[in-house]
C-alpha cells in the first residue's frame, strides 16, 4: 500500500445502471451511496451489496490492455487509489475519510450491462473466476457518513 491512499472518484447513478457519473462527495448509508440507485434489487444494492469498490490502478490497467473503461463505467461506487488491490478481498475492513467503514463482503460477479467498457465486450475480464484479483468487491457499511474525492482510505484489517 501506498503512503497515502484516497478515493480517487464517488461514482453515483440516479437512474439506476451504468455508467456511474463521478460526484465530488456523497453520504454513505447502510444501503449505500445517497444519490445512487440500482435496477436490479435481486443482484445489486442492499445492506450486503451496498458500496462497490474498485481500483483506479485496475482501471488502467484495464485502458492499457485498450478496453474504453473509466472510474463508473462498470458500476463501482467508489474509485480507490494507492491500495494493494490484491489484500481487498472478502472480510477485508477499510475506512474511507474520517467516518465511513465498509467491510468487503463479496466479489461483484460482472454482467452483460457493462460489456461496452470492455474490447470485443468480454466484461469477464473483471471476473475473479477467470481474472483472480481483477473484480470489484461488494461491501457492507459498518459506520456510516459522509466522503468526497481526495478522502484518505485505510485498510484496517485483513482476515
Amino acid at each position: 500500500m501506498s503512503a497515502r491512499a484516497s478515493i480517487a472518484h464517488i461514482n453515483v447513478s440516479p437512474e439506476g445502471g451504468v455508467p456511474k457519473r463521478s460526484v465530488p462527495s456523497a453520504t454513505v448509508t447502510e444501503l449505500g451511496l445517497a444519490g445512487d440507485t440500482q435496477r436490479d434489487r435481486r443482484y445489486h444494492g442492499g445492506p450486503e451489496r451496498a458500496v462497490c469498490l474498485f481500483a483506479l490502478e485496475q482501471i488502467q490497467a484495464l485502458q492499457g490492455e485498450g478496453h474504453t473503461i473509466t472510474p463508473g463505467s462498470i458500476g463501482e461506487n467508489v474509485t480507490v487509489v494507492g491500495l494493494d488491490w490484491a489484500r481487498i478481498v472478502p472480510g477485508s475492513r477499510l475506512e474511507l475519510g474520517d467516518q465511513v467503514v465498509v467491510e468487503v463482503t463479496r466479489y461483484t460477479s460482472p454482467c452483460f450491462n457493462i460489456k461496452s467498457s470492455f474490447s470485443g465486450g468480454d466484461y469477464s475480464r473483471v471476473s475473479q473466476k477467470t481474472y483472480p484479483g481483477w473484480s470489484r468487491v461488494y461491501a457492507r457499511v459498518l459506520r456510516t457518513g459522509d466522503i468526497q474525492q481526495g478522502d484518505r482510505v485505510r485498510l484496517l484489517d485483513t482476515p
